[in-house]
């Protein structure tokens, strides 16, 4: 039985390969070049917007009737909660702070050192507050932060885990903040950490309904019809 030979139409060129080869090392090095170059721009980006040192944040004054009082509301609530029966509870801007501020630590540090609630937004469900928060630096081998002092905004929502807030706005007096910034902003969960917290976690995945009202926070086990 006669077989199949390929012949060879033309000359053997081993420039092909070569080529194929420089066109791939320069795309990866050019992907390498663009990290580097997107990222030493976003670090300057964040430099104009934050300072060397922190700032103390105004103190949460909670006495400690105010303080059990607030306590029982919440047990309350939790049992009912983790009982899957209905449950509303109304929280001020005070009883907000008053929860950060005794609020345990999931390992990303208190809440209370960087963000203190004051005003609402009731119709766009938003809540906003004086914040100080820690940023990493380019020269992470420094180990030193840079601090965004100013006004943030969050917006309140529910999703499939329950309870979280979004920040949609983010405000430095003199200042301008690139809009990539508070995009990158949206990102961060700043409630889902503690659902890795019991009961904490098995309360906030309960509540199915959160309004932001003139005084504070409305939240319910229960649907928004």
């Amino acid at each position: 039985m006669s077989r199949f030979q390929k012949v060879p139409t033309a000359p053997f060129n081993p420039f092909y390969g070569c080529a194929i080869m420089a066109m791939a090392a320069f795309i990866f090095f050019g992907i390498i070049a663009w990290s580097a170059y997107s990222l030493i721009t976003q670090d300057k980006e964040i430099a104009k917007i934050t300072v060397d040192a922190p700032i103390t944040l105004p103190p949460v004054e909670v006495t400690p009737e105010a303080r059990t009082a607030l306590e029982k509301r919440l047990t309350t609530f939790a049992e009912a909660a983790r009982n899957n029966q209905p449950a509303e509870l109304s929280l001020t801007i005070a009883d907000l702070n008053a929860i950060i501020s005794i609020a345990p630590d999931t390992g990303y540090g208190s809440y209370a050192d960087l963000v203190r609630l004051e005003k609402t937004i009731p119709d766009k469900n938003a809540i906003t507050g004086q914040v100080c928060l820690p940023l990493n630096n380019i020269k992470f081998w420094e180990d030193k932060k840079r601090y965004l002092i100013g006004e943030i905004t969050f917006y309140m929502h529910i999703h499939e885990e329950g309870l979280d807030a979004k920040v949609v706005d983010v405000q430095v007096p003199g200042k301008e903040v690139p809009d990539g910034f508070v995009n990158g902003m949206e990102l961060w969960p700043w409630i889902a950490p503690y659902r890795n917290v019991e009961p904490i976690g098995t309360v906030l995945k309960a509540v199915r309904q959160v309004k932001v009202t003139p005084e504070g926070l409305f939240v319910s086990t229960r649907a928004e019809p």
